[in-house]
């Protein structure tokens, strides 16, 4: 333990003058002689400027230091209620700490001296929101300049929601996954802690088991090998599927129904004649319609049985595509080979095979390329809705306008007989296609053609920006997402180590000298004195030590010096020790 031997205190004033107003600072110096040779020097320097009106806020490791009526410019926030009760509070070096981004709380700090809330353009979007949630702001108060830059981050996690039920994962399902995704009652947490999956799913039944197991093969055709080739084989049907549609309305592929026509004539000898009814497709086709339906009913009827959520199944618009084009080619067996030609139309039934070509759709379970191409469509919704909008507006404006032009001449060869022939020439020439089947012929009619053509391409061409750039978007966070990883490290929520508040703590109990105690004790020196206080040479006795009435006695005589009480003395203590 340490003997004290001699002390002895030195006081300074000195006087300085920054912004043309002179600061009195009294520095006092306390020498301790500790076993012969190590000498503890506590140096206490007082300003008697505005101190006490100062606060310093200890931010990230970051120090801050503003006045108290600033914090409360901002009333029911943190800041605004800061008091020496709270735990973050550390009465040796009279600050406050928070644990929170430093980079953040400086704009923050600089709201409540200006009134103006900016983003800090270096920090990500979430992580600003979740600061002024801690320090109790509004995020709405952000800066007109700085609020497209702030809100940039909301519709990136709109798009990265709307990735997210696109399914474009090109990672399998994993173990921990299937659970949840089929509905079982696993908890490995608490129900199940001392049961893997794979004994928990020896407890269900066969086909609970073989479920997961089939719906990757069908559903996830990274899982397997096997999963690879279901996959080759469905876009090998789908493909044969339609160039088999395509290729039976050509000429060549189809085969004539002759009929035999016996003609009245008066002769003794019958003459016939040979009539084509009509053209039927070759007989080859039907066969590759029945070899690929019967994959297509097989895969539909599978998909659909192990499926973890059957009604997410039925509204999906590509089953449901799948479902209407399986559905035609029973139809077309029913009514075409098996009732009477006299109940049926083939050329209705033939008009709703066309179902069968949507089946194209189909590869965008297979392609996400195909999938993102649709979102940027259905995302960009309310662009096209304007462009059709506008689009109809000028339609309407210029077949009005070249119907009454064509008549203010003598045109006989005019083409434009009525408003709604002239609704076609205006889509032709809005969109720039130009058939040439109807031309105006006068010149006030070309002027009018002339602006229909330029309305047509400006109109046209500025929302396409818009769908390019949505496009490009989703497929860069695509592209991004892909090569993220699939697990990421979890962060423990550690509740942080409050500093003790007890006598002779860093709190200060009631009666005074409970700092400078808890100060001496840091530097492993036993006081023996309640509160933590030493004995020194000449110093009165008193209840808060004699360091404290040294302190009052120094720091209330300079203060009665100026006019100033002794309460407007700040102590800013400052410990070292030389050896």
């Amino acid at each position: 333990m340490y003997e004290e031997i001699n002390s002895f205190l030195l006081r300074l004033d000195l006087t300085a003058q920054t912004a043309n107003k002179y600061i009195i600072i009294t520095i006092d110096v306390l020498f301790v002689q500790i076993n012969s040779g190590t000498f503890l020097i506590v140096v206490d320097i007082y300003r008697m400027a505005d101190a006490d009106n100062r606060v310093i806020l200890n931010v990230g490791g970051i120090r801050h230091e503003t006045y108290k009526a600033t914090l409360k410019k901002i009333p029911a926030t943190r800041l605004s209620r800061l008091t020496e009760a709270l735990s973050n509070y550390d009465a040796v070096l009279n600050e406050f700490y928070f644990d929170r981004h430093p980079g953040v709380f400086a704009q923050i700090l600089n709201y409540y001296r200006t009134g103006k809330l900016h983003y800090p353009t270096d920090v990500c979007g979430p992580l600003f929101e979740t600061e002024l949630e801690y320090w109790g702001l509004d995020s709405n108060q952000v800066e007109p300049c700085c609020w497209m830059t702030y809100t940039t981050h909301r519709d990136t996690q709109d798009v990265l929601v709307g990735l997210d039920r696109l399914d474009l994962d090109a990672e399998p399902i994993t173990e921990e996954e299937i659970p949840r995704k089929f509905g079982w009652d696993y908890d490995p947490t608490i129900r199940h802690k001392n049961m893997s999956l794979q004994e928990y799913m020896k407890t269900l039944p066969w086909f609970k088991r073989i479920q997961p197991r089939i719906w990757q093969l069908f559903e996830e055709p990274y899982s397997s090998s096997a999963a690879k080739a279901i996959q080759v084989v469905s876009i090998f049907f789908i493909l044969v599927s339609i160039v088999s549609f395509c290729l039976k309305t050509h000429p060549t592929m189809r085969v004539p129904t002759i009929e035999l026509i016996k003609n009245n004539f008066t002769n003794i000898t019958p003459t016939y004649t040979l009539h084509k009814e009509r053209t039927d497709p070759h007989e080859a086709f039907q066969y590759i319609e029945i070899v690929c339906n019967v994959w297509f009913t097989f895969e539909i009827i599978t998909r659909f049985i192990v499926s973890p959520k059957k009604l997410a199944f039925l509204r999906s618009p590509v089953n449901i595509i799948d479902f209407l084009a399986t559905l035609s080619f029973y139809l077309d067996i029913l009514f075409n080979k098996i009732l009477p030609k006299s109940f049926t139309n083939t050329e209705l039934f033939e008009f709703l095979s066309i179902t069968r070509i949507f089946r194209l759709f189909k590869l965008t379970r297979h392609y996400g390329g195909l999938k993102i191409l649709i979102h940027t469509f259905t995302a960009s919704m309310r662009e096209l809705i304007l462009l059709i909008f506008f689009l109809v507006l000028f339609i309407v404006i210029f077949a009005s306008l070249i119907y009454y032009a064509e008549r203010l001449q003598n045109n006989p060869d005019n083409d434009f007989t009525s408003i709604p022939i002239g609704l076609w020439w205006s889509i032709v020439t809005m969109t720039t296609v130009g058939y040439g089947d109807m031309v105006p012929k006068t010149y006030i009619g070309m002027m009018v053609g002339g602006l229909c053509a330029l309305t047509g391409v400006l109109t046209i061409a500025l929302p396409v920006p818009v769908i390019v750039a949505n496009f490009a978007m989703y497929y860069s966070h695509t592209q991004a997402r892909s090569k993220l990883p699939k697990k990421r490290r979890r962060v423990m929520a550690v509740e942080p180590v409050r500093p003790a508040r007890g006598p002779g703590g860093g709190g200060g109990p009631p009666g005074g000298g409970g700092g400078g105690g808890g100060a001496m004790n840091k530097f492993g020196m036993d006081t023996g004195k309640p509160g933590g206080s030493i004995s020194m040479q000449g110093a009165p006795p008193s209840s808060g030590g004699p360091r404290k009435n040294l302190i009052k006695q120094g720091g209330g005589g300079m203060a009665a010096k100026f006019g100033m009480s002794e309460n407007n003395a700040v102590h800013n203590r400052i410990g070292k020790v030389i050896v």
